[in-house]
């Protein structure tokens, strides 16, 4: 009887998150220049799909939004949390300015983003700094309110549910290329991408995110808190999205090996994804 609940919760969930996502989708992939503002509001669109879907699924199989895992859990998993993305990131940026793949810093950038700000005084290096702690603080807030609301349906509720029929292994590779095919007709049809052929972006993006899963389900699994997977979430789009991506200045081979359609991140994520894996026997069983 569980197992039946479990995969009707499942396939409920996942049928109403394509059905939300998809009108999202449609929206976004028919006005290919969007600018700032409506770029803003198809991003919070279909990131909060997965929430919504959630949402309705749990109403339908008579369950409350206060089953999800809402308790913060022990501290310092919400601290690692934050900063493993953090940590892979720069070593990932570190290897790609060491070999050449682009270069720290991009001049055209800082010097916009100081005048946006006023502070064309600024000598470059410090203003760098500046924008990074800004980012790291105050950006990591705009980043968390994306991130909620995929996390509410992955991390919320659907790596619980397939935790009470698989693994670790099992939950972290399922859940992982669900989420990353659920992101497949942006990558596809829009221009969420490096500008490189779309089967080595496809390739690159879904290796990451589903490596990521296997960090993201350690944490959900090891804290009994959704918000670990929403502060890595919100830190690994934050670090790469709006900081390590643009400061970096782009050659001719840039778009093969940075940012999350590139090769390096894909490759960094991946050993730290057997890393976790090899805790997997840290473990303990999902509670319903």
């Amino acid at each position: 009887m569980q197992l039946k609940r479990t995969q009707n919760t499942v396939l409920l969930y996942l049928i109403f998150t394509l059905l939300f996502s998809l009108v999202v989708w449609i929206l976004s992939l028919n006005a290919p220049n969007a600018g700032r503002i409506a770029g803003r509001m198809f991003g919070y669109g279909i990131m909060w799909c997965p929430a919504l879907a959630t949402l309705v699924t749990l109403k339908l199989t008579g369950r409350k939004i206060t089953d999800l895992a809402w308790g913060l859990g022990k501290p310092k998993y919400l601290l690692e949390s934050y900063l493993i993305p953090l940590f892979y990131s720069l070593v990932a940026y570190l290897i790609i300015w060491s070999a050449g793949w682009g270069d720290f810093y991009n001049n055209t950038f800082v010097t916009s983003t100081a005048h946006e700000f006023g502070w064309d005084a600024l000598p470059h290096w410090l203003f760098i700094i500046i924008f990074f702690v800004m980012n790291a603080v105050i950006g990591m807030f705009a980043s968390i309110s994306t991130a909620l609301g995929e996390e509410i349906g992955w991390r919320g509720l659907l790596v619980p549910e397939l935790a009470k029929k698989m693994g670790y292994t099992g939950v972290s590779l399922t859940s992982g290329l669900i989420w990353g095919i659920w992101h497949y007709p942006l990558l596809i049809f829009g221009n969420y991408n490096n500008g490189t052929p779309a089967w080595y972006g496809l390739i690159c993006f879904t290796v990451s995110i589903t490596a990521a899963s296997f960090i993201y389900t350690w944490y959900r699994m090891k804290s009994g808190s959704l918000w670990t997977g929403v502060l890595l979430h919100a830190s690994h789009n934050l670090f790469i999205q709006s900081f390590f991506t643009p400061i970096t200045e782009g050659n001719i081979r840039s778009p093969w090996y940075i940012d999350e359609f590139g090769a390096v991140v894909p490759i960094i994520t991946i050993l730290f994804a057997i890393y976790f894996w090899s805790r997997r026997k840290e473990l303990e069983q999902v509670a319903d």
